[in-house]
């Protein structure tokens, strides 16, 4: 099991990082959203979890319990790339109704001055 969640963890971050390195903002953002599953994936997986066991330690009986401080930070992460991602969409689109143009980088033709 843990193979399988390192494999996920490991293809999402690969997959995100490609696209975070394309041209235009539709996939860089898509990059930026696997890149936070990866990682929520990874803070999910740190916690350890114990199959039909207790959230919270009891000092009466000596078992197995999952953390919950894992569950806390992958709840407070995923409320933040969600804000964060509501950001990034609002100033890509803002970019895209200013310039008429998704590309990320614009170069500028010295000779004309003219975009491309």
């Amino acid at each position: 099991m843990e193979f399988l969640l390192a494999s996920a963890v490991g293809v999402m971050t690969a997959a995100g990082i490609f696209l975070i390195l394309r041209r235009r903002t539709f996939p860089v953002i898509l990059g930026l959203s696997l890149v936070t599953y990866a990682v929520n994936a990874f803070l999910f997986a740190t916690g350890r979890l114990a199959l039909n066991a207790p959230p919270v330690l009891n000092k009466y009986e000596d078992v197995a319990y999952t953390d919950p401080l894992p569950q806390a930070l992958v709840l407070t992460a995923i409320v933040i790339s969600f804000g964060m991602t509501a950001v990034i969409v609002m100033i890509a689109l803002s970019a895209y109704l200013t310039t008429k143009n998704d590309h990320i980088d614009i170069s500028v033709d010295k000779k004309t001055g003219e975009e491309r």
